[in-house]
C-alpha cells in the first residue's frame, strides 16, 4: 500500500492509528534513547485512561526495584507509551519493556538489532532507521549485514492478530531506494561459517576432546573432525592447524604425550571442566604463581583473559594511565610503545570497574564513569564471577594459600561490598545497600542482629517492618 507520510513519525502515527504497534530499529544506544524520547509525544496521545494508569504504575514500579539513570529515563518514556532496548540495559528492564509491549501497553519500542536476535517482540509495523554502524573492529561504519536486517524484518506481522505484517527501510534518495532494494531485499543472507575456525575455539575442544578421552589419539581427532561442520566447510582436514594446538597444549602442560595418544594433566582436565579457554588458564597460573598481590590487581589478572570482553578506551580515560602509578600488578605490563600497551589499558580500566563495583560505590557514578549501562555492569560482574571461581579452583593446584584470599574477592565481586559486609549480604532480602545501612547503625554481625529488636531495624532507611521480620526470622 502507499503511505501519505514516509518520515518516521507519520509511519509511526500511520500505524498507531490503525491499532497497531511498532518497532524501530537503529544503529546506536544513544540513537534508541534519544529517538525514544523524540516519538514519545505521538504515542502519549494515542493512549487511554486506562493504559496512562498501567504504564504510570510500571514505570515506578522499574525505579522502585532498581534505581538509577537508566531506569529513570526510561520509566519516563514508558509513561509515554514508549521505550528504548538495547543490551546495556539490565535484566529487570529489558523485561518490563518486553512484558509491556506483549501487553499492548507500550506502542513502540526503538532498538538496537540486539532485539532482533532471540527476543519474542513481533509488530505490525517494523522501521528500520539505520543500515549502517560503527565496527571498532573494521575500523568505521559498516553496512548492517543481511542476514540481520531480515532478521528484523522477520520481526513485522504478530501471529494470531495481523494478517500481514510491514517492514519499511527508509532510504534518504532515490539512489539509496535502488541500493536497498538490490543489497538487501532481493539479496540472499551471507552464509553461515563454522565457529570451530577461530583458534580459541578449536585450543578449547581439542583439550575436552583429550580431557574426555573422547579422542585422545591422532586418528581418533582426525576422525572427529571429519565429522564437524568446520570441516565440512573447509573441504579438507587443516592438520597442520591442528598439529599447532597440540602442540601449544602439551607445551603448556594441559596434555602429556603417551606413546600414541595424548592425556590431559590435572591442570589440563580443571581447565576443559571450568570451561576456560586454555589461554585464560594460562593467564590465571602466571597470576598464581608470582609473588601475592591486591585486591585489583587479580581483578586485572581475570581482565586480562581473552574470556573477559573489556571495555573499550575512550578519549576522556586519560585516568586510566594515571591508575597504573598507584597499582601493582602479577602480571607483567607491557611498556607505552608495545602495541599491547593500549589493550593493557583496556583491561585496566575493566578491572577498576570491577574496584568500583566491590567498593560500593553508587551504580549511577559507575554508569555515568564509564557510560556503561546497567546490563554491561551486570555482565562484567557476572563474567568476573565466574573468572574469580575458576582462578580459585586452578589456586588449588598451584597456590593453595590463594584460595580462601581469592573466595572472598569472589563473593565481594557477587555482592558489590567491602570484605565487612560480607556475613550480612549472605541474608535473603539484603543487598549491599541494606546491608550497609545496618552496619552504620551497629549491627554488624548476626548475633547483633539476633538481640536486635524487630523494630528498632524496621525504623532504619529502606529497611522497614517487612525486611525487619524476615532478618529476624534467619538469625533467630
Amino acid at each position: 500500500r502507499e503511505l501519505q507520510n514516509s518520515r518516521l513519525e507519520g509511519l509511526l502515527e500511520d500505524v498507531l492509528d490503525g491499532g497497531g504497534q511498532a518497532l524501530v530499529f537503529v544503529n546506536t544506544r544513544r540513537a534508541s534513547q534519544t529517538t525514544a524520547e523524540q516519538l514519545e509525544e505521538i504515542t502519549a496521545s494515542r493512549l487511554s485512561h486506562g493504559e496512562r494508569e498501567r504504564l504510570r504504575e510500571r514505570a515506578e514500579r522499574m525505579v522502585h526495584d532498581e534505581a538509577n539513570i537508566v531506569s529513570r529515563k526510561l520509566a519516563r518514556c514508558i509513561a509515554s507509551g514508549i521505550a528504548f532496548h538495547h543490551a546495556g540495559l539490565s535484566t529487570l528492564q529489558r523485561r518490563s519493556v518486553e512484558t509491556g509491549f506483549k501487553q499492548g501497553l507500550i506502542k513502540c519500542i526503538v532498538a538496537t538489532p540486539t532485539l532482533a536476535a532471540g527476543v519474542n517482540t513481533p509488530a505490525r509495523m517494523v522501521i528500520i532507521k539505520n543500515l549502517w554502524r560503527y565496527s571498532g573492529g573494521e575500523g568505521g561504519m559498516r553496512p548492517i549485514p543481511v542476514m540481520e536486517i531480515k532478521q528484523m524484518m522477520g520481526r513485522a506481522g504478530r501471529p494470531g492478530y495481523d494478517s500481514e505484517g510491514e517492514a519499511i527501510l527508509i532510504a534518504k534518495n532515490e539512489m539509496e531506494r535502488e541500493r536497498l532494494w538490490n543489497d538487501y531485499l532481493l539479496a540472499d543472507v551471507e552464509p553461515v561459517y563454522s565457529k570451530l575456525a577461530s583458534e580459541p575455539a578449536l585450543r578449547m575442544h581439542l583439550l575436552a576432546l583429550v580431557a574426555t578421552e573422547f579422542a585422545s589419539s591422532w586418528e581418533e581427532i582426525i576422525d572427529f573432525m571429519k565429522k564437524t561442520f568446520y570441516v565440512h566447510q573447509l573441504g579438507v582436514v587443516p592438520e597442520e592447524r591442528l598439529w599447532e594446538m597440540l602442540d601449544f597444549l602439551e607445551r603448556n602442560e594441559f596434555i602429556e604425550a603417551h606413546g600414541e595418544r595424548w592425556k590431559a594433566t590435572r591442570f589440563g582436565r580443571k581447565t576443559a571442566a571450568l570451561y576456560l579457554d586454555p589461554l585464560s588458564a594460562l593467564t590465571m597460573r602466571r597470576a598464581l604463581e608470582g609473588k601475592k598481590g591486591t585486591a585489583f590487581s587479580y581483578l586485572h589478572a581475570i581482565c586480562a583473559t581473552p574470556d573477559m570482553r573489556c571495555l573499550y578506551l575512550q578519549r576522556r580515560d586519560g585516568w586510566v594511565e594515571e591508575k597504573l602509578a598507584e597499582e601493582t600488578f602479577v602480571l607483567d605490563v607491557p611498556p607505552p610503545y608495545d602495541p599491547a600497551y593500549e589493550w593493557f589499558l583496556s583491561e585496566v580500566k575493566t578491572a577498576c570497574l570491577l574496584e568500583d563495583w566491590i567498593q560500593e560505590r553508587k551504580e549511577d557514578d559507575i554508569i555515568t564513569k564509564y557510560h556503561a549501562g546497567p546490563g554491561d555492569i551486570h555482565a562484567k560482574v557476572e563474567t568476573a564471577e565466574w573468572l574469580l571461581h575458576a582462578m580459585r579452583e586452578l589456586a588449588r593446584l598451584f597456590n593453595f594459600e590463594m584460595v580462601p584470599f581469592l573466595s572472598k574477592l569472589g563473593m565481594r565481586v557477587a555482592y558489590g561490598c567491602r570484605e565487612e559486609l560480607l556475613t550480612l549480604v549472605t541474608l535473603r532480602g539484603i543487598g549491599r545497600v541494606r546491608a550497609r545501612t545496618l552496619y552504620r547503625a551497629g549491627f554488624k554481625t548476626i548475633s547483633m542482629l539476633r538481640k536486635a529488636r524487630a523494630e528498632t531495624l524496621a525504623s532504619l532507611p529502606g529497611i522497614g517492618m517487612t525486611v525487619a521480620r524476615k532478618i529476624k526470622e534467619q538469625v533467630g
